[in-house]
């Protein structure tokens, strides 16, 4: 086989991730940018939140995930999106404000001085709690198990451990497969790519 260039580089990176996976756990993170996306065929608005790990163990964790990707379609997979109310009065409608309200209370409870007043720009550079818990699902026949965010938390109650652990998550048919595929983090495709960078 005749030797290929960047293969050093490569052979470095791929030491680095090494099949590196984020535990399941709470993480004290700091938001990157907020979008919010425009429902569409009558779905709720959506926040996207870009997010990375700010303290510990896993600092930096999805910047080093991203820098070390070397395909061509990487995506960025700190990141999470949270659909917003449409304030109909429903059933649905209340819990999704319910769910919507963790954010900026955990965001108000870990930045002192901070109070949410309905401009989700001043969210990028804040910190928060992240939950994350493992979620299993089938892509192409097999089961796949992944770790994603969850729900948020104060900086405090992860920095305590009192942050709570979420439970295991099947969806699309996961538990009825005989074969199981660990990946580092959220495959492709389970969700859209955040409409900024």
């Amino acid at each position: 086989m005749k030797a290929f260039n960047g293969f050093t580089e490569a052979q470095e990176a791929a030491k680095r991730s090494g099949g590196a996976k984020l535990p399941k756990g709470a993480y004290v993170c700091e938001i990157l940018g907020v979008k919010i996306e425009t429902g569409q065929n009558g779905n709720s608005d959506r926040m996207h939140i870009q997010f990375e790990i700010a303290e510990g163990e896993y600092k930096d964790f999805f910047k080093k995930q991203y820098e070390d990707n070397t395909s061509e379609d990487k995506k960025y997979k700190g990141k999470v999106a949270i659909w917003l109310p449409k304030d109909d009065g429903s059933e649905k409608d209340s819990w999704t404000k319910n769910n919507f309200a963790k954010w900026p209370n955990a965001l108000e409870e870990s930045n002192e001085g901070y109070k949410w007043d309905w401009d989700e720009t001043k969210w990028k550079g804040k910190k928060l709690g992240i939950v994350f818990g493992e979620t299993g699902t089938v892509i192409e026949g097999k089961e796949v198990v992944y770790v994603e965010p969850r729900y948020p938390a104060s900086v405090e109650a992860v920095r305590t451990g009192k942050a709570g652990e979420a439970k295991f998550k099947a969806k699309n048919g996961y538990g009825e497969q005989k074969t199981t595929t660990d990946f580092m983090s959220i495959p492709d495709g389970i969700e859209e790519e955040l409409p900024f960078k």
